[in-house]
């Protein structure tokens, strides 16, 4: 089994910082895409970043230059830095990763319990 937690939300004034980060443990062979969603209140879940084991990084439109996606492959760890933020970027963030299980060796998705973000305008 494995366990992805989240940390680093909390309420931030618009146009402030804040860096959520994912740590994944348990049966880990191999961890492949890792990325971070959001859900906002009465809104579907989005995407709002994902990056590669390799490095490779994408993000959605909203986020326009102003988060920053990365990660650590040896501490199984994946990161956003989140700068000027917005009231509208409001929500519930949840990190997301593709892990090949050290014992069967098969890859399922899991999914932490997820992080609030609050920034008031």
């Amino acid at each position: 089994q494995v366990q992805l937690v989240e940390s680093g939300g909390g309420l931030v004034q618009a146009g402030g910082s804040l860096r959520l980060s994912c740590a994944a443990s348990g049966s880990i062979l191999s961890i492949y895409t890792m990325a971070w969603y959001r859900q906002a209140p009465g809104k579907q879940r989005e995407l709002v970043a994902g990056v590669t084991r390799d490095g490779t990084t994408n993000y959605a439109d909203f986020v326009q230059g102003r988060f920053t996606i990365s990660r650590d492959n040896a501490k199984n760890a994946v990161y956003l830095q989140m700068n000027s933020l917005r009231p509208e970027d409001t929500a519930a963030y949840s990190c997301n990763a593709n892990v090949r299980d050290a014992y069967s060796a098969s890859v399922a998705k899991y999914w932490g319990q997820g992080t609030q973000v609050t920034v008031s305008s």
